[in-house]
């Protein structure tokens, strides 16, 4: 049978590769928000703070030991929808500074594979502008991630193991372009609901290679709800191909009519 949903870990990997919100919580301080939010290979994560900050003055303070930390990523649906938020991912550890001269080579890293502009700004020598990051590395103990069907733990092992998705950077331009241009296509996908979902406003929520999530806007609240492709897509083609034969198109697989 076809898999008709990503892992929990692939979830998570997608969340991180679409740079959506993050924020980093260290008890006594105001949580701050982390531009940089990128999970090494080596099972910790990159992340960065304001270099004048509290957050930086509290490590410095605590040299080696470090300070235990809460990284708190935030999956935002693409649309203005009732309930914005998809999924929230908690990322417990240790935090710690990154040395001085092993700065500017993990930015180098980080950027082959998220070249996120935010990069620029950290702080790679002893001056520190007003306006800088500091780069600190998240050395994780736990992750947990919740949305609307509950929580579950993920272990560190399969969180590495895991892929994004090969959609998750463009879903958002997908979907708002479908959200915009194409409800035909949104009614058309609405057609394979329960009936008792169709009274309802239906908007684009998700997109991956395994399926296309539609979320239901009603007077009882909002239901999610996956329509899942017959087998998991890895490109464009593939994609084009999946989302017709769930609309219902004629020719689903690029068959012609036979000629008589």
């Amino acid at each position: 049978m076809a898999t008709a949903a990503p892992t929990t870990a692939e979830r998570i990997r997608s969340a991180c590769a679409r740079g959506g919100g993050a924020m980093l919580a260290v008890e006594g301080i105001e949580p701050v928000a982390s531009p940089v939010h990128h999970l090494l290979d080596d099972g910790s994560f990159a992340i960065t703070v304001p270099a004048t900050g509290p957050v930086s003055s509290l490590l410095i303070s605590s040299g080696s030991a470090g300070v235990q930390a809460v990284l708190e990523l935030t999956d935002y649906a693409p649309l203005p929808l009732r309930e914005p938020v998809r999924s929230l991912v908690w990322v417990r550890g240790r935090l710690q500074q990154v040395p001085t001269e092993t700065v500017a080579p993990l930015l180098d890293l980080i950027a082959t594979q998220d070249p996120n502009p935010a990069l620029l700004q950290v702080n790679t020598g002893p001056e520190t502008a007003d306006d800088s990051y500091a780069l600190l590395r998240l050395e994780i103990e736990s992750v947990v991630v919740a949305d609307s069907t509950g929580a579950e733990s993920v272990a560190l092992g399969a969180l590495l193991q895991a892929r994004p998705d090969p959609f998750c950077t463009m879903e958002s331009c997908w979907l708002q372009h479908m959200e915009a241009a194409h409800r035909d296509v949104v009614e058309r996908l609405a057609t394979r609901l329960p009936m008792a979902l169709r009274q309802g406003r239906v908007r684009p929520l998700g997109l991956d290679r395994y399926g296309v999530q539609l979320r239901i806007e009603n007077a009882d609240g909002d239901h999610d709800v996956r329509l899942p492709f017959a087998k998991p897509v890895d490109d464009v083609t593939g994609l084009n191909q999946a989302i017709r034969i769930l609309m219902g198109c004629p020719f689903l697989n690029g068959l012609r009519a036979r000629r008589v």
